[in-house]
């Protein structure tokens, strides 16, 4: 069955959604049917309300409609305002008027609500789904499960190869599939993972091969050598020459390949050069097929090596 509650922004541009707010008529089928829609917030209103385009009819998000939030927990005003220029997702709850004509409310929350009783509450740690990067910190990046509701992707399971900060991967608004890594059942929380997607150490190893100069990425300078990474899952190790000025973690790097040690998980590199150069995340490139929708065990490491890298969901 597809899922039908996918992170914001996903639905406002589908011919779908776009007939059912262009109308009072579409508006009050649509809350007839309880469908959830999408729109954008033009503006947020000294009492906290969010104001949505809905193609000139007045469509108004009271702020304790703005967001589902679990029982003890209080709505800050900053998951209100920072839905201001942004598609939000809602359900038309009542149609009323006013001297200046129709106003439409609607309620973010009772979509979230939604979401989380028949999507989100139904999720066991291996399941994979699409998610929307919405914030970036040091020790992580936020991430849209569906219909608006937040979960962490902390940074070390952003991909095998360690990354100072998720900007080196991700950036804000980039659509990504993930892994639930776990679910606390108590606040209802949900923790994911994108590394077990990016490939084992075998899947990424196979694009390489001995002799040849490739591209990479500094991600730590060591006394002993330079880390490179060659791709999200893998990265090589280079040594220390004398004539090479010394390059910084971010660089760019042509690095050669001289030997690949499966049984060791080790990509022995000879750095060549190394440089500066702006480099925008690009969309990751996944190895697990798109039709499988869970994973109950992902093994990195081959089947003969000396260590085990793996995880068990």
């Amino acid at each position: 069955m597809q899922n039908k509650y996918l992170p914001e922004g996903s639905l406002i541009g589908t011919p779908e959604n776009r007939e059912y707010i262009s109308s009072l008529q579409g508006l009050e089928r649509a809350a007839v049917q309880g469908r959830i829609l999408e729109a954008t917030a033009l503006r947020c209103d000294g009492d906290m309300r969010l104001h949505v385009d809905l193609y000139g009819l007045r469509g108004v998000i009271e702020r304790r409609e703005a967001a589902y939030c679990r029982p003890g927990e209080p709505l800050k005003d900053i998951a209100v305002i920072t839905r201001v220029g942004k598609p939000v997702c809602f359900k038309v709850i009542s149609i009323d008027h006013d001297e200046y004509g129709p106003v439409v409310r609607l309620s973010r929350r009772d979509a979230q609500l939604e979401c989380t009783k028949n999507y989100l509450e139904d999720l066991i740690p291996g399941d994979i789904i699409p998610a929307t990067v919405t914030h970036l910190e040091s020790f992580g990046a936020f991430v849209d499960v569906g219909c608006g509701i937040p979960s962490l992707l902390s940074v070390d399971c952003i991909s095998v190869s360690r990354i100072s900060h998720p900007r080196d991967r991700l950036c804000c608004g980039m659509p990504i599939r993930c892994v639930v890594r776990s679910v606390d059942t108590e606040s209802g929380r949900i923790f994911v993972s994108m590394r077990e997607l990016l490939g084992t150490w075998l899947e990424n190893a196979s694009r390489f091969e001995i002799g040849h100069t490739v591209a990479g990425t500094v991600r730590s300078v060591e006394d002993y050598g330079v880390f490179i990474e060659l791709a999200p899952n893998l990265a090589g190790l280079a040594e220390l020459r004398d004539e090479c000025r010394r390059p910084e973690p971010g660089q760019c790097a042509a690095v050669y390949i001289k030997n690949i040690i499966p049984e060791r998980m080790k990509v022995k590199l000879v750095l060549i050069d190394s440089y500066f150069a702006e480099r925008e995340p690009r969309s990751p490139q996944y190895f697990v097929d798109p039709n499988v929708r869970h994973l109950d065990r992902w093994l990195y490491s081959p089947p003969y090596a000396r260590k085990i890298v793996e995880t068990v969901f």
